[in-house]
């Protein structure tokens, strides 16, 4: 009588999802949740669904939404094993965006995907998108955590971000009443913040190969500097739009000066930008130098030193520009609001 040997069974961790993982990596969240919590939220972390309320001192609330990942800055993150920032790069690339249209960030989910899960990388991660959250003032009251074997390579995951404001409908911008002689303020980026990093990275190939990477930029080290995170304007911005009758707002992101700024001007109107009306600091230099490329593929690039570009008249430029800096913001007067006529919509000479 032939023996048959039963067929072991197959768990989901031998499958590759470790439940117990993901558990623990919840515990580790909460605490970090927990400090972001505001006015408006019902339920947060650990339900099938985030409850938020609008406040009540909204009279007639209009909700704005904005989504967004971090691109290939995370090729990085995980060649330098650098991963406490980039949860700030990704709130703060949706809670700008809701900011140009005037609305306050009221909360936050992220979707975090990774082919084997390590906590304690998720954690870093997770963290940096909770501080994120807390310098926003927003809360972070819900996401998604996918282990998904085969899907990503060894050591890496996927972000993606979801920010929900509110702004009166009374307030919101638009750009509509932008006029030539408008000025246009830029509010100094961090640094690259999260956009254009394929080109980032081509650049560290060649001075790699050189044999030229610098050790430092701008009195950081080199990988800091690469990896300072995207600014977040949210609370400078707002004390500005509660002060002073700010016109527009552009979030300088993919596309640089020359494609986002168009985004908030009316038909017909221009920018017209003064160029070194702001510094070029070391690390915009090299990587203009190492592309070998020219002002305007820079300024259609990155955001060239100005991660957020507010318009408004004239008279009001210098309080607005006091109030912005009373926050924490460093200001150029940049360029003013003249006819496009045949020319482009942006143009800096």
């Amino acid at each position: 009588m032939t023996q048959t040997t039963a067929t072991p069974p197959l768990s989901y961790k031998d499958a590759g999802v470790d439940i117990v993982a993901g558990d623990a990596l919840v515990e580790r969240i909460k605490p970090l949740a927990k400090k972001t919590m505001r006015e408006g939220v019902l339920a947060g972390i650990g339900g099938f669904g985030a409850l938020f309320e609008v406040p009540k001192r909204y009279k007639e609330p209009v909700l704005v939404s904005g989504t967004d990942g971090v691109g290939t800055k995370l090729k990085l993150a995980f060649e330098w094993n650098m991963h406490d920032t980039v949860g700030i790069d990704l709130v703060a690339m949706s809670v700008n965006d809701v900011l140009v249209q005037g609305a306050e960030p009221l909360f936050f989910l992220d979707y975090f995907a990774c082919g084997k899960l390590d906590v304690d990388t998720a954690a870093a991660v997770v963290g940096g998108i909770a501080k994120g959250c807390e310098l926003s003032g927003c809360a972070l009251i819900g996401g998604e955590t996918a282990e998904m074997p085969g899907m990503y390579p060894a050591g890496e995951y996927d972000l993606a971000g979801f920010a929900v404001g509110a702004v009166e409908k009374s307030k919101i911008l638009n750009g509509a009443t932008v006029q030539v002689g408008d000025t246009v303020l830029g509010l100094a980026s961090s640094g690259v913040h999260s956009n254009g990093f394929s080109l980032v990275r081509k650049c560290i190939d060649r001075a790699t190969s050189a044999g030229t990477l610098p050790a430092t930029l701008d009195g950081k080290p080199f990988k800091h500097a690469i990896m300072e995170p995207t600014r977040l304007y949210v609370k400078s911005v707002l004390a500005a739009l509660s002060a002073h009758p700010v016109k527009a707002l552009a979030h300088i992101t993919g596309g640089g000066l020359l494609e986002n700024i168009p985004r908030v001007l009316p038909p017909g109107m221009a920018a017209h930008l003064v160029k070194r009306s702001w510094p070029q600091s070391e690390l915009f230099a090299w990587l203009q130098n190492t592309a070998g490329i020219d002002d305007t593929e820079m300024n259609r690039t990155f955001n060239h030193g100005i991660g957020m570009v507010v318009v408004v008249d004239t008279e009001h430029a210098e309080a607005t520009a006091h109030t912005l800096r009373a926050a924490g913001e460093t200001v150029y007067a940049i360029g003013t609001i003249a006819p496009q006529g045949d020319g482009h919509p942006v143009v800096v000479a």
